[in-house]
């Protein structure tokens, strides 16, 4: 284990990178909201294998909250982070406070159309951009060879590969494996807001998506009608609403009717006061 150094302004930030820089390492940077979990932290194991310095943001941007959502509510452990960062070999956490993210009001911002027209973007309206917004203020803070960001979050990550491809960013996005539970629930902070018995129901996601992409993979089955079917088990399983649960096509997002390519089932519902995500390959 070695020492984490934490940080909470942008010129410290700058520092700290600049002196891994001066000895010839590459940087990997971890952009988070912190309350981490294995999932967060398999995304400094992607950057130590691939021989970068791995730095971490924790940051609950508010940006990215809609009015009626879980901002003030979003779990927060500060403490708690840095040790689990540290212990994976984390090099440097980034902490900053409001006011140096947004030292004064955000009048540019970044939108990316088209990958957000669909899935999460109509539940979500802004979100996206409050997401695309700040990643593209971390990046440019740090500047790193590399972005981590885990597969769970598939429209996000596709959003921010077209944004960095888009402004033509010296950064390569990787995207990493979901990490699940045992009983294949994607790992999340949003999970500890699930009751015992939310916890049970919350598997049937994870088991309706990947019967699903076995249902629609050799190409022969309709995907909307099959996708339908799978809702309507998420419901009956315990599910209070499916927001959505599309077959999309892999890069575009863009709803497919029959699998002739890389594809991404992706879904969100509704349990209790908690909203899950979850995406598996076909």
């Amino acid at each position: 284990m070695r020492d984490l150094a934490v940080v909470r302004t942008v010129a410290d930030l700058r520092r700290a990178v600049g002196e891994f820089r001066a000895a010839g390492r590459t940087i990997g940077m971890i952009p988070t909201m912190g309350a981490l979990h294995a999932g967060h932290t398999s995304l400094v194991q992607g950057a130590l294998d691939h021989g970068d310095v791995p730095v971490a943001s924790i940051f609950v941007n508010p940006t990215q909250f809609g009015p009626n959502e879980d901002f003030a509510a979003y779990p927060r452990d500060e403490a708690g982070d840095f040790a689990k960062l540290e212990a994976a070999g984390c090099r440097i956490a980034y902490a900053p406070g409001v006011g140096e993210m947004y030292p004064s009001p955000q009048l540019t911002t970044a939108t990316v159309a088209d990958l957000t027209d669909g899935l999460c973007g109509p539940f979500r309206p802004g979100h996206f951009q409050g997401v695309a917004t700040v990643v593209c203020k971390l990046l440019m803070m740090a500047i790193p060879d590399r972005g981590y960001f885990g597969e769970k979050d598939y429209q996000q990550l596709q959003v921010l590969k077209r944004m960095a491809r888009d402004f033509a960013m010296p950064i390569e996005i990787v995207g990493m494996p979901t990490v699940r539970e045992p009983d294949g629930l994607a790992m999340s902070s949003r999970n500890r807001y699930l009751s015992p018995g939310e916890r049970k129901t919350a598997s049937a996601m994870y088991r309706e998506l990947t019967a699903l992409a076995a249902n629609v993979r050799d190409g022969h089955t309709p995907c909307a009608k099959a996708a339908a079917e799978s809702a309507q088990a998420l419901l009956a399983a315990g599910f209070d609403k499916v927001e959505y649960l599309d077959v999309v096509d892999a890069e575009s997002l863009a709803p497919i009717e029959r699998v002739a390519g890389p594809a991404r089932i992706a879904a969100a519902a509704r349990l209790g006061r908690t909203r899950l995500i979850d995406n598996v390959a076909v």
